[in-house]
């Protein structure tokens, strides 16, 4: 017992010796180390942030620049059609006081007998009627920026991420389409089901339908898992939308009530009132984001793994949109 309680000593002793050593000469250098990283660490980030603060910097001096610029443009047009028609209405001016100086001079039978003196009265040549011109009007994608728009739709993710709740209202749903029990998952089935009650909000041939919830103001995103789908289209619709029938008026991106992103195989586009943008991707994105920013009338689709833009669309939204969705080809689930 005593030889056992002597080894236990020992190695307590050698025990302690190894903890003495540890914190005399093991953890100087990692404390020493520690603040060697963290003061590199805040180096790098302020020399970071430096290049995207110049960079942001940069951008916002060019892009105020070309506001100015259309601006003083436009303003420059303004004021030389205010100048031609202030000519055309000076000369149309003295037009009519010649014919009216004629009229009060002239008897009826020196007006037939004169028609050598009608054809000498100035004509109002080269004088049209005014007509709608953009050169008259503000350029709005002068500011357009691709750096811009892609630092936006980051701030807005880091701000914005999760805070809808978007669920699919089932009184929408196709026939040819299965909800799932939370209401955030679309299967298709390309039997189309008899146990679905047909109703002014269902659509009953194409394979889509509308989320419960609608916008009219503000900023709003939301992202769909796609990544087991290749037919399928994401977007925004109005409430105007026709439900029924095989025509394009309630096919989305056939009408001028739908805004979509639409996938089939290895093909991306853009689709709004029967016109079709090809999307010329890098990969297949397995979540696409969706970006709704009411106040500028613009509408966006990105990659949330990335933030990536995958493409921007301003339109003159009015009325109440709701996020549309469309899947002929397996399932679509909203993750958030």
């Amino acid at each position: 017992l005593q030889n056992k309680i002597v080894d236990h000593c020992e190695r307590l002793q050698f025990q302690s010796a190894s903890i003495t050593k540890y914190v005399a000469e093991v953890l100087p250098g990692k404390n020493q180390r520690a603040v060697s990283s963290a003061s590199a660490a805040r180096e790098l980030v302020i020399q970071r942030l430096g290049v995207v603060r110049g960079l942001c910097e940069s951008e916002e001096q060019r892009l105020l620049d070309r506001a100015h610029g259309e601006e003083e443009r436009a303003h420059q047009s303004i004021l030389t059609q205010r100048v031609h028609w202030t000519e055309a209405l000076q000369k149309l001016d003295t037009i009519r006081t010649s014919l009216v100086d004629m009229l009060t001079h002239l008897d009826d039978l020196q007006l037939i007998v004169s028609p050598a003196g009608l054809r000498t009265q100035p004509e109002a040549e080269g004088i049209l009627d005014p007509q709608e011109s953009d050169k008259l009007n503000f350029n709005e994608k002068c500011i357009q920026s691709s750096l811009l728009t892609q630092l936006w739709v980051t701030a807005v993710l880091g701000c914005l991420s999760g805070t809808e709740d978007v669920r699919i209202d089932e009184r929408t749903v196709s026939p040819f389409l299965q909800l799932s029990d939370d209401r955030r998952t679309l299967t298709f089935n390309a039997k189309k089901s008899k146990a679905c009650a047909d109703g002014p909000e269902r659509f009953d041939h194409w394979p889509n339908a509308l989320a419960t919830i609608s916008f009219q103001a503000g900023l709003h995103t939301w992202v769909v898992s796609v990544q087991n789908s290749c037919a399928y289209k994401v977007g925004v619709a109005s409430g105007q939308l026709p439900r029924k029938g095989s025509g394009s008026d309630s096919r989305l991106g056939h009408n001028a009530f739908s805004w979509v992103f639409s996938r089939y195989d290895q093909e991306f586009r853009f689709s709004h009132a029967g016109q079709h943008e090809p999307l010329a991707l890098l990969r297949c994105p397995a979540q696409l984001g969706v970006l709704l920013d009411w106040q500028a009338q613009q509408l966006l689709f990105f990659e949330p793994a990335s933030g990536t833009v995958l493409h921007s669309h301003h339109a003159p939204f009015s009325g109440p949109l709701f996020p549309v969705f469309a899947v002929a080809d397996q399932t679509i689930s909203i993750i958030r």
